[in-house]
């Protein structure tokens, strides 16, 4: 592709010195190791580290344009000052995979929780009823039936452009993140459905306050195709705040909540012990139940619901496909045990998210709860009094573990955990930083009809070596439920010899 189709709509600040003659641009990178001959790099001034320091690498393997927001004279290549690296990498991200997110049904989803469940929920719909869809979120991304790797829930510009390069798919269900929409990495998306599932307390380390995190998430909103829906929470303050800002922009919205002024009306029944919502359009109602429990994840469905609606699936055949919801890894993943504790892993970490799911185990039938979960290194240091003081009113004990330091040294997190339980019930509450050992130690104290559970990780591998031979929290639950297993035969096995 010819470098002036690939630089179009960018606003360079300067003169640089591109001759008449077409320049053929061969790739697009902001890593200067990725560079080849021909390519574009785009020096992008990170958190950790500054592009426009490895320029000089990327011309040395042989870029042929560089793009930057410093002023920057005498290099050997053209260079092209721009006001936001970010952003142009987008821009020239889309133009060179030639639009690819006008090609296809986008339907972006973002919140603080329910990203996930709610995107597995609308392929389950979506592929039950002949549609093909790729995804593209925070536990794998799926592009042409295939499972990828998954670095990032929102991928950077080059990466997400690329994906939808490739994707042969009819649909595109995308989880976006406050930090997709804040660094640009969308710059030139276009959704034609956008979903608001709620805003809680979290990424306040990134983005400073509750205000700025909401407007981060709106972002979404603006990338609406003209003829674009947003499906909103009309439940959480934050979608309601959402919903009169794009009410004022003309932008058609529909409106999911317990109110009779919603567009859907949900009404909750939580009596039983799996509980189910019934939502009433226009007089006529449909009844969700899942095989998944917890209220949150009818939400969830309530606005998958919606999503599909609007894409003329007809209803019968929506309800049949979330009743058999196989449901996602990582979030409320149940491990039974007829003689011993019943352990929940799940991937929740803020304290909203742990009083969803720490009351769905007691609607359960939990005797007991043990709660384990962690704090992960250097991350919104902010929330996590709040998370205890949660647990600690909820489990009948909490044990703090680590779910990654990152960069955050041991003894002090393990002083800001000794600070926090001293605060919040300490005859509850357990330090153990090996996050195995902390779940073998559950494991111990739990009984039959006790619940575990383990959350703050879900299904990701763990970033350190721990005591136990294991590399994911489903890995541990399965060593020590073993390791629980030979312990009663050795019992059984000595009781009868004693016979």
């Amino acid at each position: 592709m010819i470098l002036q189709d690939v630089i179009k709509g960018i606003q360079v600040k300067n003169n640089p010195n591109i001759s008449d003659k077409d320049i053929f641009i061969t790739g697009i990178a902001d890593n200067s190791k990725e560079v080849k001959s021909g390519y574009i790099f785009v020096a992008v001034s990170g958190y950790s580290s500054d592009g426009h320091d490895y320029i000089e690498h990327a011309v040395s393997f042989g870029a042929s344009i560089v793009i930057g927001e410093k002023e920057i004279d005498n290099l050997e290549i053209p260079y092209l000052q721009v006001d936001n690296s970010r952003r142009a990498l987008g821009i020239i991200a889309k133009n060179y995979y030639n639009d690819p997110s006008s090609k296809k049904i986008m339907i972006g989803i973002t919140g603080t929780n329910g990203k996930t469940t709610t995107s597995f929920m609308l392929q389950q719909i979506l592929e039950k009823n002949g549609i093909t869809c790729s995804v593209i979120g925070t536990i794998y991304n799926i592009i042409n039936g295939k499972k990828l790797v998954s670095e990032n829930t929102t991928p950077g510009s080059i990466k997400l452009n690329s994906l939808l390069h490739s994707s042969k798919d009819q649909v595109v269900i995308m989880e976006v993140s406050s930090h997709g929409l804040a660094q640009y990495r969308l710059e030139g998306i276009k959704f034609d459905y956008c979903i608001f599932t709620n805003l809680y307390h979290e990424h306040l380390d990134f983005h400073g306050s509750m205000d700025e995190y909401f407007l981060a998430k709106s972002l979404l909103f603006e990338k609406l195709k003209p003829c674009g829906f947003a499906i909103i929470n009309g439940d959480n303050h934050w979608g309601m705040k959402l919903y009169k800002i794009l009410q004022e922009r003309e932008i058609t919205t529909y409106l999911v909540g317990t109110s009779n002024s919603n567009d859907l009306i949900i009404t909750t029944y939580e009596s039983a012990k799996n509980p189910f919502i019934l939502l009433t359009e226009e007089d006529q109602s449909v009844e969700i139940k899942l095989p998944i429990p917890g209220l949150y994840n009818l939400y969830n469905a309530a606005l998958a619901y919606s999503t599909a609606r609007f894409m003329s699936i007809q209803k019968e055949s929506i309800l049949s496909a979330l009743n058999s919801f196989p449901g996602v890894p990582g979030r409320f993943e149940i491990y039974r045990h007829d003689l011993g504790p019943t352990f929940v892993v799940d991937y929740a970490h803020t304290a909203d998210a742990f009083e969803f799911i720490l009351q769905t185990v007691k609607k359960c039938g939990a005797k007991r709860i043990i709660h384990i979960f962690g704090f992960r290194g250097g991350r919104d240091l902010t929330k996590r009094a709040e998370m205890v003081e949660v647990s600690s009113k909820i489990s009948d004990y909490y044990i703090l573990t680590i779910d990654d330091l990152n960069n955050e040294k041991v003894n002090e997190m393990f002083h800001m955990m000794e600070n926090l339980t001293s605060k919040n019930s300490p005859e509850k509450g357990l330090i153990i930083l090996d996050r195995t050992l902390a779940i073998q130690t559950a494991q111990q104290m739990g009984k039959t009809g006790d619940w575990i559970v383990i959350t703050g990780k879900g299904p990701e591998q763990y970033k350190q070596p721990f005591v136990l031979p294991t590399n994911t929290d489903k890995e541990t639950v399965l060593y020590v439920q073993g390791q629980f297993e030979k312990e009663l035969r050795r019992n059984l096995s000595f009781n009868q010899q004693q016979v």
